[in-house]
């Protein structure tokens, strides 16, 4: 199994979200996050004083998909979520080793 980390653009949430069930996938996690790369944050102007906004908001997307699931959705997830503009995000695997179901108790992949 396979854990899916993508941080990606809050207004690109439902097209990765729509492109994730047409593969197949309906269970995900998501969470409000800030943070920069090489975009290092940008500058605004409010009431004629300038700040920096170094931390932009961010969007992180945490799923867990079968060994044959992984590249599938890293590759939809890329396609949704692509501006092609700088800042568009990450996406992090890492592997899984078991995952269970809180309710019924199952294991592995029959849990996801």
């Amino acid at each position: 199994m396979k854990k899916i980390e993508a941080v990606i653009k809050p207004f690109k949430l439902d097209e990765v979200k729509d492109a994730l069930q047409e593969l197949g996938l309906h269970g995900m996690t998501v969470t409000e996050a800030k943070g920069f790369g090489r975009q290092r944050g940008h500058t605004e102007l409010y009431r004629g004083a300038e700040y920096v906004v170094d931390f932009l908001p961010k969007l992180k997307i945490e799923l867990i998909v079968t060994e044959e699931m992984a590249e599938d959705a890293v590759k939809v997830i890329t396609e949704a979520a692509q501006t092609g503009k700088i800042g568009d995000g990450k996406i992090f695997l890492s592997t899984i080793d078991d995952v269970v179901r809180i309710r019924t108790g199952e294991r592995g992949n029959t849990a996801i």
